[in-house]
């Protein structure tokens, strides 16, 4: 095969700009990943899945770099740090991570080990999320930050957190949360630390769009948050108020909207110090995002900016308007999870089939009284030149439609439609083959190119490990693994093992704008063939269903082992067994094994199941309930 250069493989799937440092192709043209950021030695990812194999770690299955996600922590507490002294702000950062990003007790783990130095804390916004929060975030000086509605229960444990020393902060998203947490302040004798969210004007673009502005789901308005003040004031709980907070939204595109953002957020703040409020922290929300397709724009799969300039403007544009409104600079807080968590995980599925639409290969050799359809058609693909092939296409396209509408009236038969639709592939395949080389071929032309890619049929759920890219539309990088230093000859979309029409991926990243399909490589017989699904450890790894009864993949944690590319395999944690997913759906393994049983045992009595036959089925199904939900490939 003709070798391909590393240029033209960037190009191609664009893992240079999307992988922010963390993935290149090594010598062997394998992807490698690369903890330390680009110029480290990278782990060789084939590596990796020789081990799994190895190991007998079966596919699908999630790859986590754990290093990559201490990383992401380090870097945004970094960013802040230096933006801090170089702008010279007199009060310091605590970042936290809204675990509903992604739960997984290795991820909170891990993250809240790379932040310790740094006073990182958690975000819960649900009464099951805090009972995590509570048990894990213990460092007295990091936060915890409290969204979402809450009922009496979630804000008792919240001043639990308060009895246990921790800086547990309640943010008021209605004005009956502030009732009835002072109430129960004064029944248990705890002092809450009270945050007061307010809903900005400002609203960004995008899929979160409606996150943020006047109509946002969560949030005071500004009569709301005065009364609120009013209200603490009043019960003697003012000095309780510690923090403000806004929200723009999940995956913030365009830095100037973090810019007005701050602008207007910073405002309330001040105007609150100057009504005597005594707050410490303003919580700036989440919404740093990532770059899914590499284009660095403000498309909703993309951001214009970077860790270190959006950290920046947040700094300087808080310092600016403090010190215009004359009053003391507040701690800054950030909530970045899909920044944080993005990058470090992958799916890796192998492809199992080729799904074609363009068959070839029957045999269409004149017959004695073949209709004069197929007569036709073979005359116009005798016919083909360059100089005439959209006049042939055309030809072809009319006399494949008439095909259709003869054979459902009866007047062709099976064969004679199955040697029209051969010869009418056999053309298209010559004609695209001219298409390839016109710079700007017509739309007719160009959906003859879409018609005659291929489905790769690969060994996963989308719904299961790709949510976003079936629910919102959301573009996720997908590439192969290996033979990135040879062309890729195949122009095709991504299938599913569900037995669902949804169950594929046709939108892909480009440089320029998005494409239907990805070019891959053809596939060889006895030699497997990898592709992955990266930047999925953001919601995509806690958000999948179990359509089709596919569950959790197999998971392993991979960390490196020097700086010369070794790696372990730290911790493998499998994913569900079929009678696993039976059960979340209120079946019993048991009983069904019963059941299925008495059904063999009925056949055995009545002669038409040997014994020894019977005995082998029933073992048969009862391993199948321990098997893995996917395919054995």
């Amino acid at each position: 095969m003709k070798e391909w250069t590393k240029e033209k493989a960037k190009r191609a799937y664009l893992f240079d700009r999307w992988g922010n440092g963390y993935f290149d192709v090594n010598d062997k043209g394998h992807l490698s990943v690369h903890p330390l950021k680009a110029g480290s030695v990278g782990i060789d990812l084939d590596e990796v899945i020789s081990e799994m194999k190895d190991q007998g770690i079966a596919f699908p299955a999630v790859i986590r770099f754990q290093d990559i996600l201490r990383s992401r922590v380090v870097e945004i507490n970094e960013v802040f740090k230096e933006a801090i002294e170089e702008n010279n702000y007199p009060a310091k950062f605590f970042g936290v991570y809204p675990i509903k990003v992604n739960q997984m007790r290795e991820v909170v783990e891990e993250i809240l080990e790379a932040g310790r130095d740094y006073n990182y804390g958690l975000e819960a916004g649900s009464k099951a999320e805090l009972v995590s929060v509570l048990a894990y975030n213990r460092n007295p000086e990091a936060l915890t930050i409290l969204n979402g509605y809450k009922d009496n229960e979630y804000l008792k444990l919240a001043l639990l957190g308060r009895r246990l020393n921790r800086k547990v902060i309640v943010v008021i998203e209605k004005m009956t949360e502030l009732e009835r947490l002072l109430d129960l302040s004064e029944e248990l004798g705890v002092r809450p630390l009270v945050g007061l969210r307010t809903k900005l004007s400002i609203k960004c673009a995008g899929k979160w769009a409606d996150s943020g502005g006047e109509r946002a789901k969560f949030g005071l308005t500004t009569t709301e948050l005065i009364k609120s003040v009013r209200i603490l004031e009043e019960r003697g709980f003012l000095d309780c108020a510690q923090l403000l907070h806004f929200h723009l939204g999940s995956q913030i595109t365009d830095i100037r909207n973090v810019k007005d953002a701050i602008s207007e957020g910073t405002r309330i703040y001040a105007k609150l110090r100057q009504m005597g409020v005594p707050l410490e922290y303003m919580d700036v929300g989440g919404g740093l995002g990532i770059d899914y397709d590499g284009t660095h724009s403000t498309n909703q799969s993309s951001i214009n900016y970077g860790n270190t300039e959006y950290a920046s403007d947040v700094v300087s544009g808080i310092k600016q308007v403090c010190e215009l409104e004359d009053v003391p600079c507040p701690n800054i807080v950030t909530e970045s999870g899909r920044s944080i968590t993005a990058h470090h995980s992958c799916v890796i599925t192998k492809v199992i089939g080729t799904i074609k639409t363009a068959q070839t290969d029957f045999e269409t050799k004149k017959s004695e009284g073949e209709h004069i359809l197929v007569t036709n058609m073979r005359d116009v693909t005798k016919e083909l030149k360059k100089e005439n092939f959209n006049e042939i296409y055309n030809d072809a396209k009319k006399i494949k439609d008439d095909c259709i509408s003869a054979f459902k009236l009866g007047v062709i038969n099976l064969e004679e439609k199955a040697k029209i639709e051969t010869l009418y592939w056999q053309v298209t395949a010559r004609i695209d083959q001219m298409v390839d080389k016109l710079e700007f071929p017509s739309d007719d032309l160009s959906e003859l190119q879409d018609s005659l890619t291929s489905q790769y049929l690969c060994n996963f759920s989308v719904f299961q490990s790709a949510a976003d890219s079936w629910a919102i539309g959301q573009l996720l990088p997908i590439m192969p693994i290996t033979r990135l230093n040879e062309k890729p000859n195949v122009w095709c979309s991504i299938a599913d093992i569900t037995c669902d029409s949804d169950g594929k991926i046709d939108r892909f990243i480009d440089l320029e704008e998005e494409t239907k399909n990805l070019p891959l490589h053809e596939l060889k017989d006895g030699e497997d063939y990898f592709v992955g699904l990266f930047l999925t450890g953001a919601y995509q790894d806690v958000m999948g269903d179990m359509h089709n009864l596919f569950g959790r993949l197999n998971e392993v944690h991979v960390y490196k082992d020097g700086d010369n590319g070794e790696f372990y395999i730290e911790e493998v944690i499998p994913g569900n067994k079929i009678k696993d997913v039976l059960s979340t759906m209120q079946y019993s393994p048991e009983f069904l094994s019963y059941r299925l049983k008495r059904s063999v045992d009925k056949e055995i009595a009545e002669g038409n199941i040997r014994p020894r036959e019977g005995v082998a089925w029933v073992d048969f199904y009862d391993n199948c309930l321990e098997d893995y939900t996917y395919l054995k490939t």
